[in-house]
């Protein structure tokens, strides 16, 4: 780290210093401060000092530069304890938390906005639409309230009046899944008075600029009956005006409203309830006679609108108290001037005060952790960002100056419980040798303020519950009598030399950070915190389900008796006790805000300003215990597991007889023993730059490690995926050979009495097969159709043998191209023989003649047909075919033979698709001839096309099929 700067920036760590002396720390102080260094490290506390100017170290590049480094990889910056504290919760899943410290105006406001942004930006890389959505709601809650709790004052333009600490809850990813705000003491009194120079809450000046910002038109502000001017107000005129900035501030509070998920009609009341606010303080009370009337009737049906109640109501709440007698009796008790006043300024408060808490838990509404399950979604971890007010020394200190200051003592007593004192409690726990530091335990100033039955606070607590009247003056002397002996504690009375207070109003606390003068007055006032009973049953009773929702309480009848209420005080005291005990079971990060000077200049360094800071917050202290101890440690379990892969003696895993001699081991290795000490538990390093070597050889192994551990994964993966896959074809041979019996045993069910059958199984519906049975299937049924035709051909004559295969020959030839071709009807082959008596006798006997001559076995066919020649003229005609010629005969001429074409010269048959009777025989020497068989004059519709065609293709398929088993043999 000390080589990324150079020297001329001074000290990057303030525990590199040569000495350790306030000198020293405020000389490279200043030097930072002017070379625009305004970061600087004691160990892993940051030291901010508040630049008042805008610095161009915040952008994207930045972010990159420091995510995922180790602390003192970079220089000096809020992003670098940002990403330890996420670091450690990712890593180690431990709670962290950031508590950001220093007075009013050191910048702690922007130092909780810098770090939100920076781990907004560093998690989700995945861009989730619900991770984006929670950290858009916790970014935008910052301006909502800053708007809402921070105000303008002497010392800083913004300044927090109120504490915040922010719980981020974030899942086993490391993405943030939602958070909870808790505020502390908001300073209501600033609502209806201001000191010279200050403002009210941003909220109140914003909001009447709205209208100019968006509408240019005085609309709304007519229906909420306000002008523009803040001056117009009581309650706004009373410091500074308002700023050019303010509208600007407000357009960024509007998105941000409609980003968390607030309704227009929230939105709404919210401007109503600022509305009824200052008209409040418009009012004014007079006295008519014996009682007290109010100033401007308008201003109390303005109010009664706003507040959606009834003007009746309002008006009699504002001027009487209802009470309830011992005997259950209602009165109501009119105010005085003084009194309606009061109560007036009261409700103003409570308002607000009641407002902002509503606006807080709406946040939390939204951004709470919902439907989380440890077991589903893994460990829930959380950073914490503590922004609380920072110590307070006004010209005129009052109850909330004691509040805050009160808080800061419990927050230095927790820096010093983790930082200081277990520091050196753990060396001396672990059995370190070291030198002891000297430093200031503020627990005696806690006890005085909050030790029971003997603290100021239990003292104001008395003062209050005590019947009668009780002044302020009178709290004083008890606080006196029962304090007079403390060290940190005096006033004029126990001091009479001391002109600096005043007689029975001051008294003065050493705090750590310096002598504090308060005022009494009005503090058993803002103890009670008293507000009447009527104002809450009004508010609960309004129409508007806002208002009703802040005020439950008014729900209680006037003659219930309830439990006196805690007061202020003691509120403040248990909050801040819950929140020290919730920081300080997680692991801290600290920055530690210092403000320049008192100008607001980025250019002054005021010596003495930063100085008194630098005392009060124990930096100097925090710089020796650094210098003197160990700026690491870790149990030797969680450094070995951590670090076992640098030393080839402990990976995986070693031998020895201890973790500790493990250890040992590796820092032997790397030649670190001069650096390091072994306690009874824990190693400690004593130089950042020790870890950081560690930290940067686990880095260079890690992805050799990891390519190792996948390689080995990879296998394993594959030697699984194997078994299963072989595990997966044996179940599949089983269960294909189970399906293949399983076909078996069906077809044989279903074909077992086809023998018996009339049709030998024709209507047995086959079984699906299984895939690897699909050809076998085919073969089985076409075996199986072979089968059933042997079974009915058998049955059949010899005599028809001859017809049948003529017929399956025309099947072949003619199925699907000719519809009818006389395959029902019983084939006579020899018509001309049988058609007509009278030429039958010469024509068997010329076929006798030809069969004596020509030597023919059978005959195929004969026909009466007619001939067409090629001058379109028709002749009738007699066609004979025989096994060894085709024949043309002369009818008339005693069948005279006029043509013979040999039948091996027949190379085809044309014949149409329709029903006529033409059929074309086509020849090896072209000689076609076209004739048309005549049907007869028996059968005039007999067709005798399919009969020709399937004699001619069954004897041209046996003669082929007798010639090719001669070549065979």
């Amino acid at each position: 780290m000390a080589e990324l700067e150079g020297l001329e920036f001074g000290k990057s760590d303030f525990v590199l210093l040569d000495e350790v002396t306030m000198e020293q720390f405020m000389e490279n102080l200043r030097l930072r401060f002017e070379k625009g260094r305004i970061y600087t490290f004691i160990g892993e506390v940051v030291v901010s000092v508040n630049p008042y100017k805008q610095m161009d170290i915040y952008g994207k590049e930045v972010i990159e530069d420091y995510r995922g480094r180790e602390l003192y990889e970079n220089p000096p910056h809020l992003y670098a304890v940002a990403d330890a504290a996420y670091k450690a919760m990712k890593r180690r899943a431990k709670d962290t938390c950031i508590v950001i410290s220093g007075e009013s105006g050191a910048g702690k406001t922007e130092a909780s906005k810098y770090i939100m942004q920076y781990i907004a930006a560093i998690t989700n890389p995945s861009q989730r639409a619900e991770v984006e959505s929670v950290k858009n709601v916790l970014l935008k809650s910052n301006c909502v309230l800053e708007a809402f709790g921070n105000a303008k004052t002497n010392r800083n333009d913004n300044s927090s009046r109120f504490g915040k600490y922010m719980d981020i809850n974030f899942n086993f990813n490391g993405d943030p899944t939602g958070g909870h705000i808790n505020n502390y003491l908001l300073e209501k009194s600033r609502v209806v008075q201001q000191q010279e120079g200050e403002r009210n809450f941003h909220s109140f000046y914003q909001y009447q600029m709205l209208q100019e910002l968006l509408f240019r038109s005085d609309e709304l502000l007519k229906s909420l009956y306000l002008q523009r001017d803040p001056a117009e107000y009581a309650y706004t005129s009373q410091g500074a005006s308002a700023s050019n900035n303010d509208s600007l501030c407000h357009k960024a509070v509007m998105a941000a409203l409609k980003v968390i998920g607030f309704t227009a009609e929230e939105i709404s009341s919210i401007y109503k309830i600022l509305s009824t606010i200052l008209h409040l303080g418009s009012l004014q009370f007079t006295n008519d006679g014996e009682h007290v009337i109010i100033v401007g009737e308008d201003t109390v049906k303005h109010i009664s609108e706003l507040t959606s109640t009834e003007a009746e109501n309002a008006r009699k709440t504002l001027l009487y108290r209802t009470v309830a007698t011992g005997g259950g009796e209602v009165i109501e008790k009119g105010h005085n001037e003084k009194e309606a006043s009061y109560g007036r300024d009261a409700f103003a408060k409570a308002l607000y005060e009641r407002l902002f808490a509503w606006i807080v838990g709406r946040i939390n509404s939204v951004i709470e952790v919902k439907d989380y399950n440890p077991a589903l979604h893994g460990k829930n971890t959380v950073i914490g960002v503590l922004d609380i007010y920072g110590f307070e020394i006004f010209d005129n200190n009052s109850f909330e100056q004691f509040c805050i200051n009160y808080c800061n003592e419990k927050l230095q007593q927790l820096f010093i419980e983790l930082i200081l004192r277990q520091e050196q409690d753990e060396y001396q726990r672990e059995g370190i040798t070291w030198q002891h530091i000297e430093y200031f335990n503020n627990q005696i100033i806690v006890d005085l303020v909050e030790q029971p039955h003997k603290g100021i606070i239990s003292i104001l607590d008395e003062a209050c519950l005590t019947a009668g009247k009780v002044t302020d003056t009178v709290c004083l002397d008890s606080m006196n009598k029962k304090l007079g002996q403390h060290p940190h504690y005096t006033s004029r009375k126990l001091c009479p030399a001391d002109k600096t207070m005043e007689f029975n109003r001051d008294f003065r606390i050493r705090h750590y950070a310096g002598d504090v003068t308060y005022s009494v007055e009005g503090f058993l006032d803002k103890n009670k915190d008293p507000l009447f009973q009527d104002f809450k049953r009004l508010m609960y009773n309004s129409s508007d389900p806002v208002l009703k929702e802040m005020w439950p309480d008014g729900k209680m009848s006037i003659t219930e008796v309830t439990k006196r209420p805690l007061t202020a005080a003691t509120l403040f005291k248990n909050s801040i006790i819950a929140l020290v005990d919730k920081l300080a079971c997680k692991e801290p990060y600290y920055v530690r805000c210092i403000k320049p000077n008192e100008v607001k200049s980025s250019m002054l360094f005021d010596d003495g300003r930063c100085q008194h800071q630098v005392a009060y917050l124990g930096l100097l202290e925090n710089v020796r215990v650094r210098r003197a101890g160990f700026a690491y440690r870790q149990p030797y379990a969680r450094f070995l597991q951590r670090y076992k892969m640098t030393c080839e003696y402990t990976w995986p895993n070693h031998l020895m007889g201890s973790d500790q001699e493990a250890v040992e081991a590796i820092v032997n290795q790397h030649g670190f023993e001069d650096d390091v000490a072994y306690g009874h538990t824990k190693l400690f390093v004593r130089t950042p730059r020790t870890l950081f070597t560690l930290e940067q050889e686990r880095s260079a192994l890690i992805p050799i490690l990891v390519l190792f551990l996948q390689k080995v994964w990879r296998g394993a993966l594959a030697r699984m995926r194997c078994r299963k896959l072989r595990a997966i074809y044996t179940i599949m041979a089983y269960y294909k050979c189970y399906k293949v019996k399983a076909h078996f045993w069906e077809v044989e069910r279903r074909f077992t009495n086809v023998r018996n059958m009339a049709d030998y199984g024709k209507s047995v519906e086959w079984p699906t097969p299984p895939a690897a049975l699909v050809q076998f299937h085919r073969i089985t049924q076409h075996l199986y159709r072979r089968w059933w035709a042997r079974q009915l051909i058998k049955n059949i004559p010899p005599s028809d043998m001859a017809e049948v295969r003529a017929k399956v020959a025309a099947l072949s030839a003619l199925s699907g191209e000719r519809v009818d071709w006389g395959y029902s009807r019983a084939w006579e082959r020899d018509y001309l023989a049988k058609d007509s008596p009278l030429t039958s006798t010469n024509f068997v006997r010329i076929t006798k003649e030809l069969k004596n001559k020509d030597q023919y076995s059978q005959i195929l066919f004969s026909c009466s047909v007619r001939m067409l020649n090629w001058f379109n003229n028709t002749k009738d005609r007699a066609l004979l075919i025989t096994d060894k010629h085709i024949y043309r005969l002369e009818p008339k001429k005693h069948f005279k033979v006029q043509k013979r074409i040999p039948l091996d010269s027949v190379v085809g048959v044309s014949v149409t698709s329709g029903s006529d009777q033409m059929v074309a025989l086509h020849t090896a020497s072209q000689d076609d001839f076209l004739v048309h068989l005549q049907r007869g004059q028996l059968n005039p519709n007999q067709d005798r096309v399919g009969e020709m065609v399937g004699s001619l293709t069954d004897h041209f398929t046996r003669r082929n099929l007798i010639n090719s088993m001669a070549n065979i043999n």
